[in-house]
């Protein structure tokens, strides 16, 4: 039997079992999500633009670390299935703004409540003592992530 999660903490978890802890973490929560079919890269791309609205397709194609023609072509049949539009920006005629149709939007929430079920499931199993620093941890690593120098 595994040990708790806590008590591997108490131990000192080194930061090789902790980057396993996210990896498989990050890997149930992603497969939990089935709405829609998607590819992790749609996935990602659509939980983009339902979080922060419409982007630029060189901006998207950049944050996702793909070349533009990839994310052009992803953004196509993203298109054709109704998940997004394209449209003209206004700031510069020359680019391209995408953004989430209302049934792209319908998808991203539903494969958000997929994803929060998955993890609310899995935070259940933990003690009360576990759940609490899982509460606590996971938005003061988010906080950090955001909070990052710009060129980290």
């Amino acid at each position: 039997m595994h040990k708790p999660v806590m008590e591997a903490a108490d131990a000192g978890a080194s930061p090789e079992e902790l980057m396993i802890a996210v990896e498989q973490l990050v890997l149930h929560v992603r497969r939990s999500a089935t709405t829609g079919g998607l590819s992790s890269a749609a996935s990602s791309v659509l939980s983009r633009l339902g979080r922060e609205g419409p982007h630029r397709l060189t901006d998207l194609a950049r944050s996702q670390g793909v070349s533009q023609p990839n994310m052009t072509q992803l953004v196509t049949r993203m298109e054709r299935a109704g998940l997004v539009r394209r449209t003209a920006d206004s700031r510069d005629g020359r680019g391209v703004l995408v953004a989430a149709t209302d049934t792209g939007l319908e998808v991203f929430r539903q494969r958000r409540a997929e994803r929060t079920q998955a993890l609310l499931e899995v935070v259940e199993r933990l003690s009360g003592r576990e759940q609490e620093a899982v509460r606590l941890a996971l938005p003061a690593l988010a906080r950090a992530i955001r909070e990052r120098p710009a060129d980290a």
